[in-house]
């Protein structure tokens, strides 16, 4: 069996400061601009995100049902840095997000790091960071600026 690695990252332009922006990206408050995040917190439960928190998210490749692990790997609110691991049965993934102020806005960069576990993990793998970033995040970009400007979630 051929294991891969893939990895792929965007910068984003969110327009406002640091401190309003980064926070966006725990998992907790990722549920006010992410349309159908809902993720199911294991431990612990009464934060909104810590190092080495645990949840779970439902979903995946088109319309999987399959179970996702997440554990919070590194949590640097001091640099606006947070990494998550994310666990399925043929592959894992590591998230990155590093946010870097940009006058009044914040720049954004995210990055996925893939690793099949198999050779299916592998294909999935595949679909999966080109379905992350057919738009090169634009999307997540519109999705968090809406938020920002209304306070309401892009549909």
């Amino acid at each position: 069996m051929q294991t891969s690695r893939i990895h792929q990252s965007g910068t984003i332009r969110l327009d406002a400061p640091i401190d309003k922006v980064f926070p966006l990206f725990g998992p907790i408050r990722e549920k006010d601009w992410a349309h159908g995040w809902d993720p199911q917190v294991i431990y612990p439960k009464d934060t909104l995100v810590e190092k080495q928190m645990v949840f779970c998210t439902r979903g995946g490749l088109h319309g999987s049902t399959e179970t996702y692990t997440w554990v919070v790997v590194n949590y640097e609110p001091n640099r606006s840095t947070i990494e998550y691991m994310v666990t399925a049965s043929e592959r894992l993934w590591f998230i990155t997000v590093s946010c870097n102020p940009a006058g009044a806005n914040t720049m954004a960069t995210v990055t996925y790091s893939y690793t099949g576990l198999t050779e299916e993990g592998n294909r999935k793998n595949e679909v999966a960071i080109k379905d992350m970033f057919a738009s090169n995040l634009k999307d997540w970009e519109a999705a968090i600026n809406h938020y920002l400007k209304t306070g309401t979630q892009l549909h």
